[in-house]
């Protein structure tokens, strides 16, 4: 989720000006098309095999690294040449169109560390490709695949001490596409801001991999037919933040949301997708404008069909869920996480999150393929040299 306007705000002046640390002096390539194929890695960074961090406690939180990635360009322009820059704050126009009009998106992606100490991402051309679907809804201009995956490279491999050691986490990879050009009437912002950066995390929830417990809040929805709910605006995720607050005051872990129009239908979970498993039947609600395209949801239907389970893409009502053996939610930070239970109009139900699980089985699949421990016969994983 978005970390706060400070953490957007800060970025054109800087970049103009920047006074980058005597150190990015000694760049080799310091400046890079991201465009190219061949990667500029910083020639100094610290040759330290991991930053000082205390694995074992990490979470969901900022863990400021080193470097982060910058490119713009102007509305009518191509995004061309972007370069690493220490990780600081940045500056922005109180004009600009994200903070004014909230023209911005997000991705999220992760790198691991292999046993055999290879690094890995997991998908990013699929960031990518949702990234300009998201920048073409939202009227902005956006990197060209190999642009973003380059970027997404090329952050990782200057943050690498901060990638955890195997089994301990991962990096998790924050792209962002923001109007930083000032603008005061409702139009497209003039220039358009791509920064990459980087954070170390582990569980994304604070119970770690205990089951969740989902409260379904039939006041909110998350998005309406015709709105922006299947593409990454920043804009979908504050309005959820009310109520995540009420039902974790009331020990929930997230909300569960309904369908706009009928209040019937499952459509998924403030930060992730929603499945529901019964026998050997797995099915999560159909894209349809108003629920995102997961990466990992379209990872773990393909490998739930690769293991032999009828899957099935569906409007779902939430009386299934009474029905229902297992319930799990999938997402870049959450992985693959069981549900324990769903509370409706105040009628708990509760699914199986003991002794042999689908949801262990995929989720195990889907590990070992991002850590490097089945063999990728799929192309999915990119490694960073």
């Amino acid at each position: 989720m978005v970390q706060g306007s400070s953490y957007i705000c800060s970025l054109v002046q800087s970049l103009r000006s920047a006074s980058f640390p005597s150190k990015l002096a000694n760049y080799r390539g310091y400046t890079s098309r991201a465009a190219s194929n061949s990667l500029h890695h910083p020639s100094t960074y610290s040759d330290d095999e991991y930053a000082d961090v205390d694995w074992d406690k990490l979470g969901f939180g900022l863990t400021p690294t080193d470097y982060m990635y910058v490119m713009r360009c102007s509305k009518d322009d191509n995004f061309k040449e972007g370069r690493l820059s220490r990780f600081a704050n940045i500056e922005i126009s109180p004009s600009a169109g994200v903070l004014n009009y909230g023209q911005g998106i997000y991705e999220g992606t992760k790198a691991n560390r292999t046993e055999d100490g290879r690094i890995l991402l997991f998908r990013p051309d699929q960031n990518a490709t949702r990234m300009m679907h998201g920048a073409e809804r939202l009227c902005m201009p956006s990197p060209s695949i190999q642009q973003f995956v380059d970027a997404v490279k090329e952050t990782v491999f200057a943050n690498k001490r901060w990638i955890p050691p195997p089994g301990k986490g991962s990096l998790y990879v924050r792209p962002l596409l923001v109007g930083t050009g000032p603008i005061l009437g409702l139009a497209p912002a003039p220039e358009y801001t791509f920064l990459v950066y980087a954070s170390p995390v582990r569980n994304y929830f604070k119970d770690g991999t205990a089951p969740l417990n989902l409260y379904i809040d039939e006041e909110f929805v998350r998005a309406s037919p015709g709105g922006a709910g299947g593409v990454k605006t920043i804009t979908n995720y504050a309005p959820v933040l009310k109520a995540i607050s009420r039902a974790k005051d009331r020990g929930f872990s997230d909300v569960l949301y309904l369908d706009a129009v009928n209040r019937k239908y499952l459509e998924e979970v403030s930060s992730c997708n929603i499945f529901i498993v019964k026998g050997n039947r797995i099915s999560t609600p159909a894209i349809s404008g108003t629920i995102l395209q997961g990466i990992t949801r379209k990872s773990i239907l393909e490998i739930a069909r690769d293991h032999g389970y009828q899957v099935e893409e569906r409007a779902i009502p939430v009386d299934d869920l009474g029905d229902a053996d297992e319930v799990f939610c999938t997402g870049t930070a959450v992985g693959v996480a069981p549900v324990g239970s769903i509370t409706h109009r105040n009628r708990r139900i509760e699914f199986k999150t003991e002794g042999s699980l689908i949801c262990k089985e995929l989720y195990s699949t889907l590990v070992g393929l991002q850590t490097g421990r089945i063999e990728d016969k799929k192309g999915w994983t990119v490694e960073i040299h």
